[in-house]
């Protein structure tokens, strides 16, 4: 029997060892962990209970049957816990073949998809990986195959995250762009369809991996990340922080954790935070973290489209999610890559049950040809949809301006929010005085204008024709936002909606 066990342990060792030391030093040199190291750092300490350590490769085509067999075949899979909640991982293993995927790796990755989708538990993948095993063909597509439906089948019930700390390249970024969030490691990690030295044959272009598909690119251009870290260790950090946002799936409700807060707390600086000139900019975020608990906010895609923010944080300990006009960036206005940006966000929130508050100061839509050639219509009609689709608590706050279109979107009573408040300092209307009264009272003189002006902004640039029609549920005091918002998400709390029967719906993609 001792001999037995010697032998487990021993295969044990060699399985944990990957690709070698020459292999880990070479990691390490980049300033990357490896797999394992990775999954210690994610995961609450000793924690992790791996399965299929000793899975290898069944390829023997193009030399692959005379080539080492390194057990684990390039991937760690298995699940622990994060702060006690039960989590799935598998973590790619770029000492062991790159990290390529192939038919038995594929096999891994699906084995723990499918337990986190019967366990209604998250699931994290770190990604460092060259793509497909090319010496496998067709069955590496295969396996590719295998984990985007169940990628497909997860969406909505539980949560993914991806976590990108090396290269993704080809098949590899698909599965990604399926999860809930990508956060990437900057100067280390790049995700691309096709790399550098295919892009300079088919275009001629000459481009660096990083100017190609770098943390800066998908963060802050093509929104395919929602943020990225310095390194591995404040990455996996931050997204331990996240999973405490986040419910374990769509049925269990957002989590909740002490706080030292107090619901009815009031904050009096709130009182001059909006400037009596109408055109200066605040900064919107003071008022989101002197609203949440503790001033804890995690933002999603801080580096896109930023004249919106959105993220989560908590109120009497429950996970909120907060989307806000920014007035210190385009003073706030909503444009295509804001829409799209806040419409996803508020239909991931309405899927996982987290009631959303959404602070509004929004002139209205930008204008222009690269707007309009760019299908500023559709996408704003993305966020009107996925707000008006939500069956989850609606709080909304007006803070300052809310004009034209941009006023019905951004979380309207019309479009079914639950509680709508508005600030003193709230501007309700079709646009901005001097427009309208210009165009109302064309062609008269300036005295007559600036008269009509006055007349136009006493009548509607207050929220109180707003709240005379019900159209605002109250008008409050900027200090006590946070402790009127407090008491409507717990009135809130017991909300149901019937929606009719589809089998799903068809939002303007």
């Amino acid at each position: 029997m001792k001999d037995i066990l010697g032998q487990l342990e021993g295969r044990r060792d060699g399985a944990r060892q990957g690709g070698g030391e020459r292999r880990v030093a070479a990691q390490h040199a980049k300033g990357k962990l490896t797999a394992r190291e990775r999954i210690e750092l994610l995961l609450d300490t000793g924690s992790f209970e791996e399965f299929d350590m000793f899975v290898q490769h069944r390829c023997v085509d193009f030399g692959m049957d005379k080539a080492e067999k390194i057990p684990g075949d390039g991937v760690v899979t298995g699940w622990g816990t994060v702060n006690g909640r039960t989590v799935f991982v598998f973590s790619k293993d770029f000492t062991v073949f790159g990290g390529s995927l192939s038919e038995t790796h594929a096999q891994k990755i699906v084995k723990i998809q499918d337990m986190a989708l019967k366990m209604r538990a998250p699931i994290i993948g770190l990604l460092d990986a060259g793509g497909a095993r090319i010496q496998e063909g067709v069955a590496a597509l295969g396996g590719y195959g295998e984990v985007f439906r169940r990628n497909v089948a997860a969406s909505g019930v539980i949560p993914q995250i991806s976590v990108i700390m090396g290269p993704c390249a080809g098949g590899d970024v698909y599965s990604p762009a399926m999860t809930d969030f990508i956060f990437m490691v900057r100067d280390t990690s790049y995700m691309f369809v096709t790399g550098p030295e295919v892009v300079k044959t088919v275009t001629n272009e000459t481009v660096t991996a990083e100017e190609l598909g770098g943390a800066k690119v998908h963060t802050a251009k093509s929104s395919v990340a929602d943020g990225s870290f310095e390194n591995d260790v404040e990455a996996l950090l931050q997204v331990r922080r996240l999973i405490d946002f986040l419910p374990a799936n769509n049925t269990s409700g957002p989590p909740e954790w002490p706080s030292f807060d107090v619901p009815d707390r009031i904050d009096m600086s709130l009182d001059t935070l909006v400037p009596d000139n109408p055109n200066k900019p605040y900064d919107i975020k003071e008022l989101i973290v002197k609203t949440l608990d503790e001033g804890d906010f995690f933002e999603i895609q801080a580096a896109y489209a930023k004249n919106i923010v959105t993220g989560f944080g908590r109120i009497e300990g429950r996970t909120v999610g907060v989307v806000a006009n920014q007035p210190m960036v385009l003073a706030g206005v909503l444009d295509s890559d804001a829409s799209r940006k806040a419409a996803r966000f508020v239909r991931y929130c309405d899927a996982f049950e987290i009631p959303i508050v959404t602070l509004v100061d929004v002139p209205g839509f930008l204008p222009g040809t690269a707007q309009e050639y760019g299908g500023l219509i559709k996408h704003g009609a993305k966020l009107l949809y996925a707000y008006s689709e939500c069956t989850v608590p609606l709080v909304t706050v007006i803070t300052r301006k809310a004009f034209g279109g941009a006023y019905d979107v951004m979380a309207s009573k019309h479009i079914g929010a639950d509680v709508n408040y508005a600030w003193p300092s709230a501007q309700i209307a079709v646009m901005g005085a001097k427009g309208a009264v210009e165009i109302i009272f064309r062609g008269m003189d300036a005295d007559c204008i600036a008269a009509k002006t006055k007349e136009y902004e006493d009548r509607f640039m207050s929220p109180f024709v707003a709240a005379e029609r019900g159209y605002v549920d109250e008008v409050i005091m900027p200090h006590s936002t946070r402790r009127r918002i407090a008491r409507a998400l717990a009135m809130l709390r017991t909300k149901s909606v019937e929606r009719p029967w589809r089998k799903h719906d068809n939002i303007p993609l």
